[in-house]
């Protein structure tokens, strides 16, 4: 059985009619004006002051499941997209109904098919792409390129993600954090093999916690946090973070190499920039400067200039579908097809910053082999490509590590 009973034990809870409705009115800005999940639910959730946290966590985790299973709750619910509201209750009966939720007597739910919703759920569940509510293109694309261990990646990509912190070692350490976060309610366990990494034994707001006010720690997923490891960044390099985006790996770089050296973190986006060098005062991490690449000159002017350089390439996002469901009715293969050429020629523009014997981390959040060791090989296999050798490379599988999809390679260039 697929469906994912909700974490606050809101299932055992009276449906209340403003949570519910909030929940209808996010999943049509999600689902119809085609906005973004995380942003959407940001929005709602500051709706009504009165709200507690379980009810906050309701309204996220059901528009979260039925963002998540919208192609088969829509099958079983017998709608087709645009859902006006009346489909959109449609949908969030069969998903009360598969949760084992009474449905209360309003207007919205008259004529509740029950049995027929559990058996349309046993019939359409024999079906792969139904099971894992996945589109038909993305399926064949999966199957295609990952063969069988596809069944076990997508189902695993439908569980519901841990929440993992990472220490922040300049601030604090692993014990002070546990310690800390135990005095406020939340119980940790430690992962082996990520020295800093701590997961909540419960969904909770840790946002609200003095240890990350001070900065003790970061929320970022284990496969995120191995990418650094895994680049080994030493106190004292020039590191250039080429994709920095808000910045979670140059902080860890930051707290890696204890302030020491520079990193040069690059990104398009002056927003992206911005909270960067917020969470950088946060975390006390002082050797980071952020630059907009608003011309080829920023690039132009580090070229030979790095020890390392990581290149944590945009992608299809496909490893980081249990945190961000809403991707894989973004998604398109025209959008992959032009992200991949964009993979390409991020890997041969940027390459030209690292100095000879310094080395080039390139990483995605795709489980796709044409995004990652495909991408890899034709880079090496290019006229740009031809100074670099493959030292390593590794990927983390969804469904065996249990966190999210990221591929990561590491290449030297030649003396």
């Amino acid at each position: 059985m697929l469906i994912i009973p909700l974490q606050s034990n809101s299932v055992y809870m009276r449906l209340h009619r403003n949570l519910v409705f909030a929940s209808i009115d996010s999943l049509h800005l999600i689902f119809n004006e085609k906005k973004q999940a995380d942003k959407v639910l940001k929005n709602t959730l500051k709706r009504d002051k009165r709200w507690g946290a379980r009810d906050r966590a309701f309204i996220a985790e059901t528009t979260y499941d039925i963002v998540r299973w919208k192609r088969l709750y829509a099958e079983i619910a017998e709608v087709k997209e645009p859902f006006d509201r009346p489909n959109l209750f449609r949908i969030f009966t069969v998903w009360a109904t598969l949760n084992g939720i009474k449905l209360p007597d309003w207007p919205q739910f008259e004529g509740t098919p029950t049995r027929r919703i559990k058996g349309r759920f046993d019939e359409l569940s024999k079906v792969r792409k139904l099971r894992e509510s996945i589109p038909d293109w993305l399926d064949e694309l999966g199957a295609k390129e990952l063969g069988k261990k596809w069944d076990k990646e997508i189902h695993a990509l439908n569980e519901l993600a841990d929440v993992v912190l990472r220490v922040n070692p300049l601030k604090a350490t692993v014990e002070m954090v546990e310690a800390a976060l135990a005095e406020e309610g939340f119980q940790t366990e430690r992962i082996k093999g990520y020295p800093h990494a701590l997961k909540l034994a419960e969904r909770g707001n840790v946002f609200s916690t003095k240890a990350f006010k001070d900065g003790w720690f970061e929320v970022q997923d284990a496969s995120s946090q191995k990418v650094v490891q895994f680049m080994d960044p030493q106190p004292g390099m020039r590191i250039v973070d080429a994709c920095a985006g808000a910045g979670g790996k140059s902080l860890h770089m930051a707290a890696m190499m204890e302030n020491k050296g520079q990193i040069v973190a690059l990104d398009i986006y002056e927003n992206k920039l911005t909270e960067l060098k917020r969470r950088a005062r946060r975390n006390g991490a002082h050797n980071i400067e952020t630059r907009l690449i608003d011309s080829t000159k920023v690039i132009k002017k580090l070229i030979g200039k790095a020890d390392q350089v990581l290149i944590d390439a945009p992608c299809s996002g496909l490893g980081v579908l249990r945190r961000n469901p809403d991707t894989k009715w973004k998604l398109s293969p025209e959008f992959l097809e032009s992200v991949k050429n964009t993979q390409q020629e991020i890997l041969v523009d940027y390459s030209r910053m690292v100095k000879p014997g310094g080395q080039l981390v390139y990483a995605t959040c795709s489980i796709l082999p044409s995004e990652n060791e495909k991408q890899v090989k034709q880079f090496l296999d290019s006229d740009s490509g031809s100074e670099f050798i493959l030292l390593k490379q590794e990927k983390i599988s969804p469904a065996q590590s249990g966190f999210d999809g990221f591929y990561m390679a590491l290449l030297q260039k030649k003396e």
